[in-house]
């Protein structure tokens, strides 16, 4: 399974020379994860609310290979790597149709709303292959 979201690089995600800032990339990139989790059909605010339960990123592994710039449109394809009852690690990489500029594994974790370690949600354990 893999979920594509779509990116257009404005004017305010680059740089003085019109290179997308390497931070904007882990921008790109939560929207994705938001939009895949979502169109599982997961209400991260009624989660927060229900149960107390929120997603954060434990770990980004990033590799940046090539620059995006203003007036690009972009693709942020996002795979599950690894689902376990804890943790969610996903592939995403962020492309200019074929050309690979940026590729980044990330860790997720639930936590309780004290922030401590919790299960992820079954409904998303089951979704995920």
């Amino acid at each position: 399974m893999t979920h594509s979201f779509p990116v257009r690089v404005y004017y305010e995600d680059t740089d003085l020379a019109g290179i997308v800032y390497y931070a904007n990339y882990l921008k790109f990139i939560e929207r994705a994860r938001t939009e895949l989790v979502e169109g599982l059909g997961i209400d991260q605010r009624a989660l927060k609310a229900d149960s107390g339960t929120v997603f954060a990123v434990r770990r980004v592994e990033a590799d940046y290979l090539a620059p995006a710039h203003f007036g690009d449109t972009l693709t942020v394809e996002t795979a599950p790597v690894e689902v376990t009852a804890a943790r969610l690690v996903l592939q995403q990489d962020v492309k200019r149709e074929e050309t690979l500029l940026f590729s980044a594994k990330v860790t997720l974790v639930a936590l309780t709303a004290a922030g401590r370690p919790a299960r992820l949600p079954a409904v998303l354990r089951q979704l995920l292959p």
